[in-house]
C-alpha cells in the first residue's frame, strides 16, 4: 500500500525515478533537510548511477531498480514520486506512479504528445493527487522581479514583448549534437525541449491565451553538407580539430566544462572517463557527422487574445548562455539580461536598475531548483501549501510548443481554439 496519510512529524518519503543530474541537482535539498524529505527508493538503468545515489541516502539494495516497470510492481511505501527520466520515458511513468497514489514531481518538458500531456493531467485530478512541472523561471530572482514589475502596473498594460533564448553554443552541441536530446523521437521538438520554460513564463508575465501563432526554423549548420574539408567522424581523428570552435577535445579535455554527466567509475579518475568518451562515447563525435535532426534556430511569434504582441526566439549561436527580455508598456519598458533589470518611465525619463549579479553566484540556478523542490515538499507534506507550477497550469505553454512546432513544419499561421 502507498502511504498518502502520514504523521503531522514525519518527512515526506520520495522515489527517484531517473539518477541523471537534474536528480542530482533535487537531492541537494534532500541532504539539507532531512528532517522534511527521506529518499527510500532509487529507479535507474545505469547501475553506476543507481548505486552512487542510493548509497549516499543509505537505499536498502531492495529499493534499488534497473527499471520502473519492476519499481511499479514491487509495493514500496512513499508518498511522492521525482521523475527525471529521459524525455520519451515521462509518460509512462507518470501514469503509473499516479495509478500507484504517489504524487508527481516530474522534470519538463510533461511528455512527447499534447495527447499524453492532458492524459496525465485528468488521471492526477481523478485521483486528487498533485503533478508538479519544473518551471525554473517562475522561480529565478531576475525573472520574479519582471513578474513584480509588470503586476504593480506602474508601467501601464503590456503592448508587446521581445524575449530571447540565448541557448549557448557549448550547451547546445553538448545536450542537441551530440548528446540525448539530439533527435526529436527519443526527446522532442527544440521548442519544447528548450523553450517550454520560456512560453510558461511568458503566458504568465501577460496573463493572457494565444490567439494565433506561427514559428519559423530549420537544422541549417551541424549537417555533414557543412563538414568542413579534413574532418572526421571523431574529434581526436581530426585535421582541423585545433581551429574548429566546436571541438569536443577543447570542451571536455581542455576546458573541462560540461563534463558533469560522465560517470566516474570506482578506481577511474575524471580524466579516464572523459578520454573514454572521446575515444568511444556519443560526446567524442563530430558536430556535422552526428543523427541529429533538431533545429538549430527557431523563431516563435504569438499574437495573444489581448492583442498583446510576442516575438521569441531560441538561438544556439551565442557564447554564452542567457536569456534576454525587452518589454514595451504603455507607460514605460522593461529591458533584462538575466543579470539586470532596467526600468525606464516615460513620463519622467527616470531610469531604475535592479543587479542580481551576486544572486546569480548561488548555484542551481540562483537556488530555483532548490526552491521548487522545496515549494512541492511542503505542497503534499503537513503545510499543504499551494505549488506554484502544477500540471494544469503548464499544459498551455506545451499545447502552443507544439502548435509552434506543427507551424513550423506546415508554414502555417494557426489559429488556436481556446477550448481546446
Amino acid at each position: 500500500m502507498i502511504s498518502q496519510n502520514k504523521s503531522t512529524h514525519s518527512p515526506v518519503s520520495i522515489v527517484a525515478i531517473g539518477a541523471g543530474n537534474r536528480m542530482r541537482t533535487y537531492m541537494h535539498y534532500v541532504l539539507e533537510h532531512p528532517e522534511e524529505v527521506i529518499l527510500v527508493a532509487v529507479v535507474e538503468p545505469n547501475e553506476f548511477r543507481r548505486n552512487a545515489l542510493a548509497d549516499l541516502f543509505h537505499v536498502p539494495q531492495q529499493n534499488r531498480f534497473s527499471d520502473y516497470t519492476c519499481f511499479f510492481k514491487k509495493s514500496v511505501r512513499a508518498d511522492a514520486a521525482i521523475i527525471c527520466t529521459p524525455e520519451n520515458k515521462h509518460f509512462e511513468p507518470s501514469m503509473l506512479a499516479i495509478q500507484h497514489g504517489y504524487h508527481i514531481l516530474l522534470e519538463k518538458p510533461i511528455a512527447q504528445t499534447l495527447n499524453e500531456c492532458k492524459q496525465i493531467a485528468d488521471a492526477a485530478r481523478k485521483a486528487n493527487l498533485l503533478v508538479g512541472i519544473c518551471h525554473v523561471m517562475r522561480y529565478h530572482p531576475c525573472f520574479l522581479k519582471i513578474k513584480e514589475l509588470v503586476d504593480s502596473g506602474k508601467l501601464g498594460k503590456i503592448i508587446s514583448i521581445n524575449h530571447t533564448e540565448g541557448v549557448g553554443i557549448d550547451r547546445d552541441t553538448h545536450s542537441y549534437v551530440r548528446g540525448i536530446m539530439n533527435r526529436e523521437k527519443e526527446s522532442n521538438p527544440m521548442l519544447l525541449a528548450k523553450c517550454c520554460h520560456d512560453v510558461d513564463f511568458l503566458l504568465w508575465l501577460t496573463g493572457s491565451n494565444c490567439s494565433r501563432l506561427s514559428s519559423f526554423g530549420s537544422l541549417r549548420w551541424f549537417t555533414k553538407e557543412n563538414a568542413p574539408k579534413g574532418s572526421a567522424l571523431r574529434c581526436i581523428d581530426c585535421k582541423v580539430e585545433q581551429t574548429c570552435p566546436f571541438s569536443a577535445i577543447d570542451l571536455y579535455w581542455r576546458r573541462r566544462e560540461w563534463i558533469r554527466n560522465f560517470d566516474v567509475p570506482k578506481g577511474k579518475t575524471i580524466e579516464d572517463a572523459i578520454q573514454q568518451e572521446l575515444k568511444e562515447g556519443p560526446h567524442g563525435r563530430c558536430v556535422y557527422h552526428c543523427d541529429n535532426d533538431v533545429v538549430d534556430n527557431q523563431v516563435l511569434l504569438m499574437e495573444m487574445e489581448d492583442k498583446t504582441t510576442i516575438f521569441m526566439s531560441m538561438d544556439i549561436f551565442t557564447q554564452f548562455e542567457f536569456r534576454s527580455t525587452r518589454i514595451q508598456l504603455t507607460e514605460g519598458e522593461i529591458i533584462s539580461d538575466e543579470k539586470k533589470v532596467s526600468v525606464n518611465i516615460f513620463k519622467n525619463h527616470h531610469q531604475e536598475v535592479f543587479d542580481f549579479t551576486e544572486a546569480l553566484k548561488k548555484p542551481y540556478h540562483a537556488g530555483a531548483d532548490l526552491k521548487i523542490f522545496e515549494d512541492f515538499i511542503h505542497a503534499i507534506g503537513k503545510e499543504h501549501k499551494p505549488f506554484p507550477t502544477p500540471i494544469d497550469d503548464s499544459i498551455e505553454s506545451h499545447r502552443i510548443c507544439f502548435e509552434g512546432e506543427r507551424s513550423r513544419i506546415s508554414g502555417q499561421t494557426i489559429t488556436l481554439d481556446k477550448h481546446s
